[in-house]
């Protein structure tokens, strides 16, 4: 959620599919068009291209002389750009075209029958047109109520989903259109209110110089047995049948092809793709307090032979079935502070919330950003056995996936290692093409969502640690805290859906993660006791320096986020973490009852039981 004053990026539980082995890259020919006019003055840097990861993206590689997508890409752009150069001053100096190419099967059951199905191609293309020059463009920030991100009217276009190349041309034609005319009325908005507020304090320029790239990587759309499917996913809804305090429950399967397609002006041409495939499964209760409760599980694979077999996942279910009929009986917690941990999925939530994205680049820019960690370079920020890095090159974890993995980010650049944390200390932010100061370049990390404007993001963000211990060891810890604390009980994070982030300067800079399954231990030697009713909530600052101790079982959490330049795929790996204080707070919940009557498939012949 995005307001004038303040920030809010959401990351929700949403995993996605590995990328497989794709074969090298092909070097395509360079488009027709005309340098940008700094270009011009200078020598151009040879382009650049990344060799295939070994085991990563699936074969499917087209010719790029073949592909009428491309061929119309470059066309346009080269016809185009020259042309609206000329038109008015100050001039075009930067035209980029990026096509995300979607294949996608999903289909869904409940209780034993299909729900939906879709088999669905679509093109979006996305226009970034840049009018002035590196120093300052129409891209600049406006402070006050509006924003650096407040829409130009573009957003993305439909292409036609054949490839005829006069409607594709035709398509691109009228969306640079449209950008343009947007462009340079914006340009004039950010002159505007350049001339009228107060000098920013980062003078850094707007646009960075990159040297050009090239790849051309295509990957196949998959091509499931849907027959099968359907009665795979009729199998494993219907086990939900056997529970009556389950108030709605789902099983899908999505699997997705994504080619994306990135030209401009200085002369990068990359193609790109990945495959996602994920069958995924949730139930819900409701508690007589009118809470409602989940449990969920996903699993990942670039290729649908790689998801589990059906006899794994129906143990799974069996699990997260009394993990929930447990939920609903369960105490709800009071506010609390006191000492947790957090497992090893739940710890990575917690460091892509609460770090993540206030390392991203232009947050150190924008002056209505809370600026948390802009000035912290080279200070301690955290324990110093822990260090984040930010690697989107990776396409896999052990034998674990990594949703976040990519070649090339939204502006063309190759992927690459970013070393945020080092021993505790603060090292580096995540870039763009937007330079901010002490950062002139970027390192890969522009993404977004057709349609939205480019930004630093996460991809593959890696927390850890250079002191570890046995789990076993770490909960003994733990009991000693509490024992040293005087608390009554403290807390395990077993399981986290996501959550959200507060950044913007006009609202206060905390946090809040979702939890969806927590334990209280108790220092007597009790049971552990599953509870409800907790959210966690805190600030960066004071949060990362509780940070103890870690143990040695780094896991996945795969994701999708959400922010300003939309929702990106992200991975997120960390080890379980001991903190000596975590604040909890009680969980909104609405005041709906339980439903009056039985499911109907508990209703014995018509009668109630």
């Amino acid at each position: 959620m995005i307001g004038p004053f303040w920030i809010a990026t959401l990351c929700l539980s949403l995993s996605a599919a590995p990328a497989g082995k794709r074969p090298p890259s092909q070097q395509p020919k360079a488009p027709a068009v005309a340098p940008s006019p700094e270009g011009a003055s200078r020598k151009e840097a040879p382009p650049a291209s990344v060799p295939s990861a070994p085991g990563a993206p699936l074969e499917g590689a087209r010719s790029p002389d073949d592909d009428a997508l491309l061929r119309a890409l470059r066309k346009e752009l080269g016809r185009s750009f020259e042309p609206l150069q000329l038109a008015e001053k100050p001039p075009l100096y930067f035209l980029s075209y990026e096509v995300e190419d979607d294949k996608e099967y999903y289909l869904s059951a409940l209780l034993g029958a299909i729900r939906y199905e879709s088999d669905r191609h679509s093109r979006q293309l996305t226009i970034d047109a840049r009018i002035g020059d590196r120093r300052f463009d129409n891209t600049h920030q406006v402070k006050g109520m509006g924003g650096w991100f407040d829409r130009d009217g573009s957003g993305s276009s439909s292409l036609p989903e054949s490839d005829d190349e006069d409607a594709i041309r035709s398509a691109i034609w009228l969306h640079t259109d449209r950008v343009f005319k947007a462009a340079r009325e914006n340009y004039t908005k950010v002159l505007t209110n350049k001339a009228v507020t107060a000098e920013e304090e980062d003078k850094s320029d707007d646009f960075s110089l990159q040297q050009p790239a090239r790849s051309y990587e295509t990957v196949p759309p998959h091509a499931p047995d849907k027959e099968a499917w359907r009665r795979r996913l009729k199998n494993l809804s219907g086990i939900f049948k056997k529970y009556p305090f389950i108030i709605a429950s789902h099983v899908s399967l999505d699997a997705e092809a994504i080619n994306r397609y990135i030209v401009n002006t200085e002369r990068t041409e990359v193609v790109t793709g990945n495959r996602y495939a994920r069958l995924s499964y949730s139930l819900r209760a409701r508690t007589a307090d009118g809470m409602d409760l989940m449990r969920h599980q996903s699993y990942d694979s670039d290729a649908l032979e790689g998801l589990p077999a059906d006899a794994m996942i129906l143990q799974d279910i069996e699990r997260s079935a009394r993990e929930l009929d447990a939920l609903t009986k369960a105490p709800l917690v009071e506010p609390y502070t006191g000492p947790a941990i957090f497992r090893a999925r739940a710890s990575a939530v917690y460091f892509h919330e609460i770090m993540g994205h206030r390392v991203e680049g232009h947050r150190q820019k924008l002056e209505r950003e809370g600026q948390t960690f802009t000035k912290k370079l080279g200070q301690p920020i955290t324990a110093d056995f822990i260090s984040v890095a930010d690697d989107a090159t990776l396409p896999r974890f052990k034998d674990q996936f990594l949703r976040g993995f990519y070649k090339f980010d939204d502006e063309g650049v190759p992927a690459r290692r970013v070393s945020l944390v080092e021993n505790g200390i603060l090292k580096g932010f995540l870039m763009t093409r937007s330079p901010i100061k002490g950062f002139p370049a970027s390192n890969g990390h522009g993404r977004r969502e057709p349609g939205h404007p480019i930004v630093a993001r996460m991809g593959n963000t890696i927390v850890t640690a250079s002191r570890s211990v046995p789990y076993a060891k770490l909960r003994e810890m733990l009991i000693a805290q509490i024992k040293l604390q005087r608390k009554p009980y403290g807390l395990v994070f077993d399981d986290i859906s996501g959550g959200f982030t507060m950044t913007g300067r006009g609202a206060t800079q905390s946090f809040k993660v979702i939890p969806l399954l927590v334990y209280r231990v108790y220092p007597d030697g009790r049971p552990d006791e599953v509870v409800r009713g907790v959210d966690i909530v805190g600030t960066p600052l004071a949060s990362f320096t509780k940070i103890v101790a870690a143990a040695d079982d780094d896991d996945v959490f795969n994701g999708t986020c959400g922010a300003e330049s939309g929702s990106v795929p992200v991975s997120a790996i960390a080890p379980s973490l001991l903190l000596t204080e975590v604040e909890v707070e009680k969980k909104f919940k609405a005041s709906e009852k339980p439903p009056i009557l039985p499911p109907p498939h508990h209703d014995r012949m018509g009668r109630l039981p």
